[in-house]
């Protein structure tokens, strides 16, 4: 099938199912897509057993989509700059400590304690995966993803204080949960030729830096531009133009993309906004990335549904799967909780912030594209399946519960 021909049938499928989700469901736009991406792909699979080749078409149809290509390519970019545009710097830099300190100290301690925990529940359940494996399947499922997190806590009802830290953390650890698992992946398929631990630190700290600095020189360079123009549509292209553009240059030249993508819509946003642009101008901006942003959504978890056809099931990965997500909470709230423990003594924290930061967390298509991505030898058949079971308790059951969670707790 044509490229065009997907592309019109993802499209279709996406407004269908918001339409449904809208007029009767009324859950939150990307949950309720995706779950009736589920329930669809369920209802083939189970169609296919009386007109195989039915299933069989539906199957081609998402073979053909590369979902990690797709995500982390094209998607992605689009996504991180849409999300990033609306946060106020100046908002932010209040809360930098508990954000970076929880994206990147967190996502180590969480990579860590996944990683091992993961490795002895598969031991438990006699399935062999090599411990390095583990480390890998640790980053992927370590950061919590921007996209989710970002499109569910609009609806949440959450102190707008701790919003930013779930919102700030969530963007900066989907960054350096990228670097750390390439990190990991380069030295795991000895790509790297011999690393040490130091050359593992010194990767990171190029790429991860590198995509800061890249990202920041892009944001200052493409405000330049904006600043001395007043016509919405091509303060529009430009956007675009450095989006499209500087993601594939950070990624060409081995850079940390997704981190460059931020620091760039930050700083576009925390400019443009009120400075350079008119009330007017930013009002096209922000409704156009708003756009972009729902769009995008909505055929991401559409994806993430469908790609159900794709995860071959096995009964005894299924049951690590639902046994790992209790590995998982535990792992974010370790990570969580001491690094905050240590910060209030000096930054204030709300009421129960602890418990919302970790129910919070959630896990997206990114942990599913990363996991995809991986190669057969390193038995990605079984931690796609597991990654896909906690992203799906993620997404919906976290998903859909935050807002109660945090009016229950009463964070102030």
């Amino acid at each position: 099938m044509a490229t065009y021909q997907i592309i019109s049938i993802i499209i279709a499928l996406a407004a269908l199912f918001a339409y449904v989700n809208d007029r009767w469901i009324k859950w939150p736009p990307t949950i309720g897509i995706m779950v009736l991406a589920l329930f669809s792909s369920m209802f083939i699979v189970i169609l296919g057993s009386i007109f195989p080749s039915f299933s069989e078409r539906a199957h081609e149809i998402v073979a053909n989509i590369d979902f990690g290509q797709v995500l982390l390519k094209i998607m992605l970019s689009f996504l991180l700059f849409a999300g990033a545009i609306h946060i106020d710097a100046d908002k932010l830099k209040r809360e930098f400590w508990p954000v970076m300190i929880l994206a990147t100290i967190g996502v180590f301690i969480s990579t860590f304690l996944v990683s091992v925990l993961s490795y002895y529940l598969f031991q438990l359940f006699n399935v062999q995966i090599p411990y390095v494996d583990c480390l890998l399947f640790g980053a992927l499922l370590s950061p919590t993803d921007p996209i989710a997190v970002m499109a569910i806590l609009k609806r949440a009802g959450i102190p707008k204080s701790l919003e930013l830290k779930i919102t700030g953390e969530s963007l900066f650890n989907d960054g350096v949960g990228v670097v750390v698992f390439l990190t990991i992946f380069e030295v795991a398929t000895g790509k790297g030729g011999g690393f040490s631990a130091t050359d593992a630190v010194l990767l990171f700290l190029k790429e991860a830096g590198g995509g800061i600095l890249f990202g920041a020189i892009m944001g200052y360079v493409a405000y330049f531009f904006i600043k001395s123009i007043a016509n919405y549509r091509v303060e529009v292209l430009i956007t675009l133009a450095t989006v499209t553009l500087g993601y594939n240059i950070a990624d060409h030249l081995h850079l940390s993309a997704p981190l460059a993508i931020i620091v760039t819509g930050i700083i576009i946003g925390s400019k443009v906004r009120g400075i350079a642009l008119s009330q007017a101008s930013w009002d096209y901006l922000g409704k156009f990335w708003d756009l972009i942003d729902e769009i995008f959504n909505a055929i991401l978890f559409l994806l993430i549904g469908v790609q159900i056809l794709q995860v071959k099931m096995y009964p005894t990965i299924v049951y690590v799967g639902f046994a790992m997500i209790l590995v998982v909470l535990l792992s974010r709230w370790v990570s969580v909780y001491f690094p905050v423990m240590l910060m209030r003594f000096k930054i204030k924290f709300e009421k129960n912030a602890v418990a919302i930061l970790v129910w919070g967390g959630l896990r997206g298509g990114l942990s599913v594209a990363m996991a995809l991505s991986l190669p057969q030898n390193m038995h990605r058949d079984e931690l796609v399946l597991i990654t896909y079971i906690i992203v799906i308790f993620s997404i919906v059951v976290q998903g859909l519960t935050i807002g109660k969670v945090a009016a229950k707790l009463k964070a102030v």
